[in-house]
């Protein structure tokens, strides 16, 4: 069957960075036709009201508008947006956290075949609005208070104090919420781990397991295993005692109601 042709449009306000995009498009990737460039917002405005891409692939900052506001002139965005930018890696683990494509520049080609084999996979912008709301409110700020996780049937955005566990399962994750509901997201344990441990109250105790120590109810140091407040009792591994005790007992000192024995 036959690939469908993805429409796309470059927005950026240096005329070498449109060329060498639409050139890697045309040369590296399959059934991606660039429908216009464009060097500022205003212009995508019109070009998008016009043609109706699949996508847009927006440089952020640029002269007069940057790559955001072209949110303010749409109510709905019916496009997917990937970003092309120069961000440091700090703002890249905000796009990941909110689910919104990038890519760095200098622009590697296996990076951009990537990117659209992804647009391939979706095609479908119903969220692309709050992603991108979500990724301005992230990038602000290195505590993330919700996240976007892409289950099957799209994305779901999530309060991080509402996560009260994570489960490795391969390529995927299981992650458990305090209402009970458990998502199996398209991201590796490892992802997780390295959003979420820069905060005190999240801990992998486990190659399996990542765990919110406000939601531990009691800890076995004996055994070597907590009890979550839902009564799941999950191992504590030997390499990871100490740290857990000491990050354990932090959260204690500053109001936790967890027990230790």
């Amino acid at each position: 069957m036959k690939e469908e042709i993805i429409n796309a449009i470059i927005v950026d306000d240096e005329a070498h960075a449109r060329r060498t995009l639409e050139t890697l498009l045309e040369t590296s990737v399959n059934n991606v036709k660039v429908v216009a460039q464009c060097s500022n917002v205003p212009k995508a405005v019109l070009a998008i009201k016009e043609h109706q891409p699949n996508v847009v692939f927006l440089d952020i900052e640029m002269l007069e508008f940057n790559g955001f506001e072209l949110l303010k002139f749409f109510d709905e965005v019916s496009f997917e947006i990937v970003f092309v930018t120069a961000y440091s890696d700090y703002a890249v683990k905000a796009f990941e956290l909110s689910a919104v494509d990038y890519l760095l520049k200098p622009l590697q080609v296996e990076k951009l075949k990537t990117a659209v084999e992804k647009l391939r996979g979706k095609l479908s912008a119903h969220s692309m609005k709050q992603r991108l709301e979500l990724l301005q409110s992230n990038l602000q700020t290195d505590e993330f208070s919700r996240i976007a996780l892409p289950v099957s049937d799209g994305v779901l955005f999530v309060e991080v104090s509402e996560i009260v566990l994570l489960q490795a399962e391969g390529a995927y994750t299981n992650v458990c919420l305090s209402n009970g509901s458990k998502l199996l997201v398209s991201r590796k344990i490892k992802f997780f781990e390295e959003m979420l441990t820069k905060r005190k109250n999240f801990f992998r105790i486990h190659r399996s397991h990542l765990v919110n120590l406000n939601y531990v109810r009691k800890y076995n140091r004996m055994e070597s295993f907590i009890l979550m407040e839902d009564e799941t009792a999950l191992p504590v591994s030997k390499e990871r005692k100490k740290d857990f005790e000491d990050s354990f007992a932090e959260i204690r000192i500053a109001g936790g109601k967890s027990s230790i024995i």
